[in-house]
């Protein structure tokens, strides 16, 4: 197994990034979906933790079996995802039990995403109790604003270089960033990789890292890119996007609609305490195109880009 801490700070706080995730990650997988792939919602409800309080636990399923490489669809099945569960107690989340997030037909390969989110540069030690862990583990600092990304993930508008938030005044960000901007908050991931395959498993866990960190990267930059989009909106108006949104999602590549519930959801008994909150990473080798930054197509309409809750267009019309 192969353990990384990663640390992406943003130019956000805490409560406001509590928001803008959502909303990105809600936007980016209807953007990147179409007819049989994409990202599946089966559950988005409630849950109730005697430790950690209210939270929300989903659970997806990501299918991609177009999106892998000819060396992977060779010896895949056809009808291929990556299941992912996750409890969300922000600004902490964590995952119960070893089949968090895993793929439908590869018992041997499993991901463990612990996440905790702070209002600082990054500069918090040991925030995971390392001591739980065994042996050292390597901490990387993700810079949203210049750490390189794939080339063909790139988009201009959504260079934090850039960037200049119309509403809060925010970026563009300049070398040193993380050392002068107010406000700054930090997402600190502790990522396990484990792949149980001997001869392949230290070259498809250094392989998976490589991609999370792309992941990460492309997530967060979006996140910031989108401010104007999600900024204001309360939690009661993103979750109803995201509710809006997922409908849609799942409609569009074929698939029931999840049902939002209040019914609790138990957490199942584990003995690894492990976090899942970053969107599912796949196996192939590059991260997937669904997980790219949009590209120029025509507009879909079975979902808005940004929320159109009847509040919102009064607001805007207003403004």
């Amino acid at each position: 197994m192969l353990v990384k801490e990663y640390r992406i700070c943003m130019p956000l706080t805490t409560e406001e990034y509590r928001v803008g995730q959502l909303y990105t990650i809600s936007k980016h997988s209807h953007q990147e979906s179409e007819k049989g792939e994409g990202v599946e919602v089966v559950k988005n409800e409630p849950h109730e933790d005697p430790v950690h309080g209210p939270g929300q636990f989903t659970e997806k399923r990501v299918h991609l079996s177009s999106k892998l490489p000819s060396w992977a669809r060779a010896v895949t099945p056809r009808i291929f995802y990556i299941t992912e569960k996750a409890w969300n107690y922000y600004p902490y989340t964590i995952t119960a039990d070893g089949h968090s997030l895993q793929c439908s037909f590869l018992p041997k390969f499993s991901i463990y995403i612990e996440t905790k989110y702070e209002d600082n540069c990054g500069d918090s030690e040991n925030i995971f109790h390392s001591d739980k862990i065994l042996g050292d583990h390597e901490v990387s600092f993700l810079d949203i604003a210049f750490d390189e990304i794939p080339e063909r993930y790139y988009r201009s508008l959504e260079d934090p270089r850039f960037f200049s938030s119309a509403k809060t005044g925010r970026g563009p960000l300049r070398e040193g960033w993380r050392q002068h901007t107010k406000p700054i908050m930090c997402s600190y991931k502790l990522v396990s990789v484990k792949f149980e395959v001997w001869g392949l498993q230290t070259r498809v866990e250094q392989f998976v890292h490589k991609v999370i960190r792309d992941i990460l990267l492309i997530g967060h930059r979006q996140a910031f890119a989108w401010v104007d989009e999600w900024c204001g909106m309360t939690m009661e108006e993103v979750r109803r996007y995201e509710q809006e949104t997922q409908e849609a999602t799942n409609e569009l590549i074929g698939l029931v609609a999840p049902a939002i519930s209040v019914s609790e959801v138990g957490q199942p008994t584990a003995t690894h305490s492990a976090p899942a909150s970053a969107p599912s990473t796949p196996l192939s080798d590059e991260a997937p195109e669904f997980l790219a930054p949009p590209k120029a197509r025509p507009r879909k309409k079975s979902a808005p880009e940004t929320l159109t809750l009847p509040a919102l267009r009064e607001r805007a019309g207003a403004e």
